[in-house]
């Protein structure tokens, strides 16, 4: 029997992916957590065979929770699950514990399988984005888009963006919009959360 960890911050993902996966009558899905700092106390504890985690979490990102796992419960093998597969993020994601990387879009079956690879501890990575890892990626914004976006991410409110650079408010808002948009994000912390993934911040 295969013991599980799923990480999700989407509650209706999390439950449709333990409900799949308990469909299965050699996993057992042992604990379902929604945020990324909740991950190695539930693993000591339950001691996991694969932990199955969201890169955008809550708490602590995906990736840093898969390198802090790595450690506190060497031997819980990691598949990662993204909805983005930015190619630095695979990147970034390999140079932790993680083994298996997928798209969120992959066939359930796919999921299945990549599951039972890793915990076999064989190394799965989706085909099309370990194409797209091999790709020169460069990272898309200004210097000052990227100081301005790394202050928000940081919890900094406009004014004390602008406060900290010698920006006008009005300046500070207008590098905001500029990196939402060649990230081609949905709101600022949309574009937090995909400059993260991306290893850029």
């Amino acid at each position: 029997m295969l013991k599980i960890l799923i990480a999700e911050d989407m509650v209706m993902l999390r439950r449709a992916l333990a409900e799949l996966l308990a469909l299965e009558a050699d996993f057992e899905v042992v604990a379902e957590v929604d945020r990324g700092d909740e991950i190695v106390p539930r693993a000591r504890a339950l001691r996991p065979d694969v932990a199955v985690l969201d890169i955008g979490l809550p708490g602590m990102d995906g990736i840093t929770a898969a390198a802090a796992l790595g450690a506190a419960v060497p031997d819980c093998r990691v598949l990662m699950l993204t909805g983005l597969g930015n190619p630095s993020t695979l990147r970034r994601a390999l140079t932790t514990r993680a083994t298996g990387f997928l798209h969120k879009d992959a066939d359930p079956a796919q999921l299945v399988g990549a599951i039972r690879a890793v915990a076999a501890g064989k190394r799965v990575v989706d085909p099309q984005l370990a194409v797209a890892a091999l790709e020169d990626v460069t990272q898309p914004l200004a210097p000052r888009e990227l100081e301005v976006l790394q202050l928000a991410a940081a919890g900094e409110g406009t004014a004390a963006i602008a406060g900290r650079l010698f920006l006008s408010p009005g300046t500070v808002r207008n590098y905001l919009s500029s990196a939402v948009v060649k990230l081609g994000a949905r709101n600022r912390m949309d574009a937090v959360r995909i400059a993260r993934e991306g290893g850029w911040i």
